[in-house]
């Protein structure tokens, strides 16, 4: 019997769009560790915030548990997964916003609301901030169909998926893993963004 719907699907070209951002993105992270330019627990709300709105279920799972042991409340965690602002702490709002409206884009931000990040946060907090969205849009673009196809092998199939969408997106990263990843590089040798933005509607 089928049951609640899919929040978000994405497709092989938002899978392959989100591999190509993945090695900069990592990078940052690892920078940020070193740096601390943000703390372990702004990554994981910024984690959390995107995963709501993806509703991935795999990495709900996953991220609660991590951002249990980074210190975060279960009443925080729920809080973030739910969609609530209870416990924004308002130094983040404006990157929490956005790491939403990234989710929301399906990891095409508007030129405009990255341009905001930068000025709110300065070059390397924007940085940290954008790299912790775009490896947890990853864990989401691949975890959905993967949590949609365990979903359907117990029995309880999603009511707008797919068999044919939860194998192929979920098997698609062993061929797409390497090819984006070149162009990730090629993309970084070339002076590219770590980002695809949708046009401003004024451009």
């Amino acid at each position: 019997m089928a049951i609640s719907q899919l929040k978000k699907q994405y497709s092989m070209s938002d899978a392959y769009r989100a591999l190509v951002l993945m090695p900069r993105a990592l990078r940052a992270l690892i920078q940020n560790r070193k740096k601390q330019q943000i703390s372990p627990q702004f990554v994981e709300r910024l984690m959390l915030a995107v995963t709501e709105v993806n509703g991935c279920a795999i990495c709900s799972y996953a991220h609660t548990g991590r951002a249990l042991s980074e210190g975060l409340s279960n009443a925080e965690i729920q809080s973030f997964l739910s969609g609530s602002d209870q416990y924004v702490v308002p130094h983040e709002a404006r990157a929490i916003l956005f790491a939403q409206h990234y989710a929301d884009q399906s990891g095409r931000p508007s030129r405009k609301a990255l341009q905001n990040l930068v000025e709110a946060y300065g070059a390397d907090q924007a940085r940290a901030i954008l790299g912790a969205i775009q490896v947890i849009m990853v864990g989401n673009v691949m975890g959905i169909p993967f949590s949609a196809l365990g979903s359907r092998i117990k029995g309880r199939p999603y009511n707008n998926s797919s068999l044919h969408w939860e194998v192929l997106v979920s098997l698609s990263w062993l061929i797409l893993l390497p090819i984006a990843f070149a162009h990730g590089a090629l993309r970084a040798l070339f002076g590219k963004p770590n980002s695809f933005c949708l046009p401003d509607p004024d451009s």
